[in-house]
């Protein structure tokens, strides 16, 4: 159950000068919040895979005692689709509980001022009453074929939760619904829900295919955030009064799969038929969030889904046009 702080709230007035980590800076949503900071005078501390192992425990704490973060953005993890989930559950849940727990032990022990833990909307029960409550955490049984990963990100959460009760520290979960937007994967195999449909819809398109196939039967539903509006989230809540350990941060409506196959193929230009693969898992049928906790802290959603769906697109036509096109095709 999520608790109300005991720790008095705090608000972080501004970020001018503010030593600022954002862990996982080149992934989608990294990404967003470094473009997110551009304008805001702050010290952001990146540091890449290369540089910094963040599964290395010496390393991590080696690195944060020398460059001193005041506010953490936790976002690097292991992260892919259902069939990734599947076919790598050790790998998942080894290197999320590594990286976690390197990153908040640390954040502890050099006395970090605030860090937000970015979780994710796998770690609520497979059959949670809809909309999902925050308190709905740990009351039921996890959809099997993410198990893995749920359990690593539900093990963040209380250790954010265990290091606020026994330490005093300010420490943040956040949990967002399926995200999307500039910077994502479109690896075949390795992709979300968005970034495969948009892929698979492209690719219909160009050989001129009369149909598409769309992973699973089209109903399962699906809140969609896009990237740039989880950014702006987190950013509120770093500087909000925060007073509870953990926020779900959604857009407040769901769709079915078939809905957002068929706006994709309109934002595509795509103009045959939708096939569901039926041999191929649905997941969770439903995974909508009650956000009512965030927005009454004052935030709001702005960018529709049509819209953001065409950033996406724009995204992935330019990494087609790349001449390094990397692995996030």
């Amino acid at each position: 159950m999520t608790e109300t702080s005991k720790i008095a709230p705090t608000v972080v007035a501004s970020f001018a000068g503010k030593k600022v980590w954002i862990t996982g800076h080149r992934g989608m949503l990294g990404s967003a919040m470094v473009r997110r900071f551009a304008n805001e005078g702050a010290q952001l501390l990146l540091a890449s895979r290369a540089e910094l192992d963040l599964t290395d425990q010496a390393a991590v704490l080696a690195w944060m005692e020398k460059n001193r973060p005041e506010l953490i953005f936790h976002i690097g993890a292991k992260v892919g689709g259902i069939h990734a989930n599947v076919t790598q559950p050790a790998d998942f849940l080894h290197d999320n509980l590594m990286i976690q727990t390197n990153v908040i032990d640390g954040a502890y022990r050099i006395g970090v001022e605030k860090l937000v833990f970015v979780a994710t909307n796998c770690t609520y029960p497979s059959k949670a009453p809809q909309p999902i409550f925050e308190d709905a955490l740990l009351t039921g049984p996890l959809d099997d074929s993410i198990r893995a990963y749920a359990i690593g990100k539900i093990a963040g959460i209380e250790m954010c939760r265990a290091y606020r009760k026994q330490h005093g520290c300010n420490f943040i979960s956040v949990i967002p619904p399926n995200l999307y937007g500039p910077g994502d994967n479109y690896h075949p195999l390795h992709s979300h829900v968005v970034a495969g449909i948009l892929r698979r819809t492209h690719e219909a398109k160009m050989v001129g295919n009369a149909e598409f196939v769309v992973w699973g039967d089209g109903t399962p539903r699906r809140e969609l955030l896009h990237v740039d509006d989880l950014a702006d989230a987190m950013k509120y809540i770093m500087q909000a009064p925060t007073t509870h350990d953990l926020y779900n941060i959604g857009c407040g409506h769901d769709l079915t799969i078939s809905e957002i196959a068929t706006i994709i193929a309109e934002v595509v230009g795509f103009e045959g038929n939708l096939v569901f693969d039926t041999s191929k898992p649905n997941g969770t049928m439903s995974k909508l969030l009650d956000s009512r906790r965030i927005r009454s802290l004052g935030w709001e959603p702005k960018i529709e889904e049509k819209a953001g769906l065409r950033s996406a697109y724009e995204d992935f036509l330019q990494l087609l046009q790349s001449p390094k096109l990397g692995a996030r095709l």
